[in-house]
């Protein structure tokens, strides 16, 4: 990333605010501005919502003061000490609530409007794109994503610039994750595994049977093998993205009702980094920490059983070499990505990064000539108000809204004599498709 940095030189000590929201984006957020020039002010705060992470989440993300400040708040604080660039760092709703507050999208001298996704952001979504199309650059971390993101908002109409990355935990651990000999030669890698990590996530599988299923299967591999689950969050403290199906608890009650050694699956908090650090092996369905296995140099398996599709978010990596069943998995059978596909999808060549070198060029023309107005697709005053609800109702209030929602509009739709089917598009869609994890959106 020197390169960029020395492109950015010109900008004189600009001054950073980024605004997370949950726990993924606040890790992301925090890398982000640490990977900024040394001479650059950072500051990092956290609005206040339903989905924020606790004390002990921040203190593991970040490692400084963060400023936890509400929708009204963080619009005075960016009115008294207008930043040179805002760095949105958080769920698409959120997003567009923030870049909506008229101070980020009008006037010569607005902030420099940043946004971005953690992790594996394929295939390209258009509601990923509206939600953010108030903002100037929208970071991403493949030369795929930027290039079917840059095409999807030009379908679209949506103005915005997209800009590459290296997503912050594969910094150090690129050069690792590239074929070399035959101990890292590409394909199938069948050796003896004895721990294996597995890494859960929230929204997939989404249905209990699956989740059962893994977990079987976990508990009859050979003797040799056993597998820690690596979760995400701690019981109690929020995610990103809420999980339905526990891991943990469905463990339990598979010890119980079927009895299955409790010792045969285990499960680990902490950083991947520590999880993966003695691995020999890495299972998931298609949690972006493949990427920090890959990068690790640990062989991976990414489970096709239930399916290849947007919907399981692990359409990216066809074309790896890393898809597999949980039959591979008895038999020991991991993988290491083709070179052609790491080139394309996370590790590439450095030289290509250029976001911190646009920011500097944005903040050249906000200081020169000026910033044009952004305008947000899509957001009438309903909307707005349902976004800023977001930020303070309890998730379960917001699904009642939702469910009162949809039934006055079947009810008045059927009083106009039309088919209630075709309401579909009702005032707590956004609130309903975040619940129910089953959307392949980011947002969800």
């Amino acid at each position: 990333m020197s390169s960029d940095h020395e492109r950015a030189v010109a900008v004189v000590t600009p001054r950073v605010v980024a605004i997370a929201d949950s726990d993924s984006y606040l890790k992301w957020s925090a890398a982000t501005l640490a990977a900024l020039p040394a001479d650059w002010q950072t500051e990092q705060w956290l609005i206040k919502n339903p989905i924020a992470p606790s004390e002990a989440q921040v203190g593991a993300a970040t490692g400084r003061p963060v400023d936890r400040l509400g929708l009204g708040q963080i619009a005075n604080r960016l009115r008294r000490e207008p930043p040179d660039v805002v760095l949105l760092a958080a769920t698409g709703p959120v997003v567009q609530a923030v870049s909506s507050l008229r101070r980020l999208r009008h006037g010569l001298r607005r902030p420099v409007l940043v946004t971005g996704l953690p992790g594996i952001s394929y295939p390209a979504s258009a509601r990923a794109v509206e939600l953010r199309s108030g903002c100037d650059l929208f970071i991403l971390h493949s030369r795929r994503e930027v290039s079917e993101f840059s095409e999807l908002a030009d379908e679209l109409g949506i103005k915005i610039d997209f800009a590459l990355a290296t997503l912050p935990f594969l910094e150090r651990t690129s050069e690792q994750a590239q074929p070399k000999g035959p101990e890292l030669a590409e394909g199938p890698q069948p050796h003896p595994t004895h721990k294996i990590i597995f890494a859960a996530q929230a929204k997939v599988p989404a249905e209990l049977q699956p989740r059962k299923e893994i977990l079987r299967r976990f508990a009859t591999l050979p003797a040799d093998r056993r597998v820690l689950i690596k979760l995400r969050a701690l019981p109690g403290e929020q995610q990103t993205h809420r999980e339905q199906l526990p891991y943990p608890e469905l463990w339990q009650e598979l010890v119980q009702d079927e009895g299955y050694d409790a010792d045969r699956v285990g499960f680990v908090a902490g950083s991947m980094a520590d999880a993966l650090a003695d691995a020999d092996g890495f299972v998931t369905v298609s949690s972006t920490a493949a990427l920090e296995a890959i990068g690790a140099g640990v062989p991976i398996l990414i489970l096709s059983d239930f399916g290849v599709s947007a919907e399981m978010i692990n359409e990216v990596f066809v074309g790896s070499g890393c898809l597999g069943s949980l039959d591979d998995l008895d038999s020991g059978e991991l993988h290491r990505p083709s070179a052609d596909w790491l080139r394309d999808n996370y590790f590439h060549d450095q030289d290509d990064v250029d976001w911190v070198a646009k920011i500097g060029e944005l903040i050249q023309q906000r200081n020169g000539v000026g910033l044009a107005d952004r305008e947000v697709a899509g957001v009438g005053p309903l909307r707005l108000l349902r976004q800023r609800l977001r930020l303070v109702l309890p998730q379960p209030l917001l699904r009642a809204i939702g469910r009162a929602a949809r039934a006055s509009k079947r009810t008045r739709a059927g009083l106009r004599g039309t088919d209630s089917g075709s309401a579909v598009a009702t005032p707590d869609d956004d609130v309903r498709a975040t619940e129910d994890g089953r959307g392949v959106d980011p947002d969800a």
